[in-house]
């Protein structure tokens, strides 16, 4: 009798011939790539205003606690790519950590989760662009919607070009990027006016009293995941990756740091520097940059942080076409999703099928959503939607090393606190912000957020029980072997390798 599981691992060497580009990465590569999938231009200047809504003058606060519960998943990540290279990440680890079904819906999450990225990303992006010439233009919905289409198209291209040109035109605009906004975070906290004082208090819990409370920081705390999302990219990335089993891994937990850095920076100076009315004001809820640019620099000079926000905006469409379509390619490689997802162009290695199928989904999303409602709030529906799927994928993952390896968390102080109890803080502060926030969200929100994960259930279905397989053969119990759980024997060569990659 054929052991199944081994039917799994037979069909991922089939796959030889659709193979990604492999070994280009370096560890600089993959720390930009971290940087550029976070976006910290795009993010402060698309999230500020929400995050000073829900919380107030605590944001830096809200940034700090997040962001440490977040290291928590870093170091799960890192951990669970030692062991096991897949552009798949969270989605094929989760498999073997937890189970197939709770895999499949965490890679599932990342697909929904950067579909409707993709969808909101661009809108700013065509607005910022149009802005740079004309206040008029930045306002017309039409040519906003025109030049976001292209802007995105154009995207696509690089993304399909191969990863060793999405990485090139990576380092060039992700390193303009910081640049700019360290000249700026210098400017708005050392040089510009401030019309508030700054305050330790910024940073204490006792801040959420005067914004909500407990509410208002586990509000601010959905925005904050918002945030810090996107460095996962380099895991998407380590089947192209020299070394992946360290390299990417690093590459996120140094990219994850610098973007903390920018974030507070960041925070601070809009407490400092803007007004609340200016923060509040609905008209700069996608745009706060260019507030605060003017503020610090007035006339042309000030506009050159809307250049972060444009390369930054470019950067992460990018990073998060490349984690849609990576998902999409392992999980058609792994048969969970139709098999033309699993292809990849013969020269340039790209998994192109998933790339056109993600071009046309998004351009349709993104053009239809620019007439139902207000920019305020697609962006607020959008964002809250999207963390509500990084809490979910997050903490499977983080459960998923916990479980894996627990067998050695004990061996030594650092796999108790970075490998067991780190990660399971973690997945715990995501599972507890998932669960907290729902009742306060509106019903767009909610049927965004969990109705497009339960969605995934339809297509897990039809390959899990493998209906087309079923027909072929009736004894057959599933359709992809990926749905197989692994056997005890397969855990425990898991558990060998880990200790040789210690």
């Amino acid at each position: 009798m054929s052991n199944p599981h081994s039917a799994y691992e037979a069909q991922l060497d089939e796959q030889h011939e659709h193979r990604l580009r492999g070994g280009v990465l370096g560890l600089f590569d993959s720390v930009i790539m971290g940087l550029a999938g976070s976006a910290p231009a795009y993010s402060i200047a698309a999230t500020t205003a929400l995050l000073f809504g829900a919380v107030g003058l605590g944001g830096p606060a809200a940034l700090l606690y997040c962001g440490f519960f977040m290291f928590g998943i870093v170091f799960a990540f890192k951990h669970l790519s030692n062991n096991e290279s897949s552009a798949g990440a969270a989605y094929s680890w989760v498999r073997r950590g937890l189970h197939p079904i709770i895999g499949y819906l965490s890679g599932w999450s990342l697909v929904v989760s950067s579909l409707i990225f993709s969808v909101i990303a661009t809108l700013p992006a065509g607005s910022n662009v149009l802005g740079l010439f004309s206040d008029s233009w930045a306002n017309n919905k039409t040519l906003v919607t025109l030049f976001g289409a292209l802007f995105f198209l154009a995207m696509v291209a690089t993304v399909a070009a191969g990863v060793t040109v999405t990485v090139r035109v990576q380092i060039i605009m992700t390193c303009t990027e910081v640049a700019l906004l360290i000249l700026f975070a210098l400017l708005a906290i050392f040089k510009a006016p401030h019309h508030t004082a700054f305050s330790w208090h910024w940073f204490a819990p006792s801040i959420f009293k005067g914004a909500g409370g407990f509410n208002g920081f586990v509000a601010g705390a959905l925005l904050a995941a918002f945030y810090f999302w996107g460095w996962d990219v380099t895991a998407n990335l380590n089947e192209e990756t020299k070394s992946a089993k360290t390299t990417s891994g690093l590459g996120g937990v140094v990219g994850t740091v610098i973007v903390f850095f920018l974030y507070e920076l960041f925070t601070i100076a809009s407490n400092l520097v803007l007004t609340p009315a200016q923060l509040t004001d609905s008209n700069n809820a996608a745009d706060i940059l260019s507030v605060l640019g003017q503020e610090v620099w007035r006339g042309t000079g000030g506009k050159l942080i809307v250049v972060a926000v444009v390369l930054s905006t470019i950067a992460t469409l990018e990073t998060q076409l490349i984690q849609l379509t990576r998902t999409l390619f392992v999980m058609g490689r792994d048969h969970t999703m139709p098999k033309i997802f699993g292809t990849v162009h013969s020269d340039r290695k790209t998994p192109m099928a998933s790339i056109v199928f993600v071009t046309v989904v998004v351009l349709g999303l993104f053009v239809g959503s620019q007439y139902i409602g207000s920019i305020a709030n697609i962006l607020t529906d959008g964002y809250n939607a999207i963390g509500l799927q990084i809490c979910f994928y997050y903490a499977a993952a983080g459960l998923a090393v916990v479980v894996l390896y627990r067998k050695h968390l004990f061996k030594s102080v650092g796999n108790a606190l970075l490998i067991g109890l780190w990660p399971l803080l973690g997945a715990i502060f995501m599972i507890f912000i998932f669960i907290k926030v729902i009742p306060g969200l509106n019903t767009t929100t909610k049927w965004i957020g969990l109705g497009s994960i339960g969605i995934g259930i339809l297509p897990m279905l039809w390959y899990y029980f493998g209906l087309s397989t079923v027909i072929k053969n009736i004894n057959a119990k599933y359709g992809s072997p990926y749905f197989v759980p692994p056997t005890k024997e397969d855990r425990e060569a898991v558990l060998e390798e880990f200790e040789q990659n210690l």
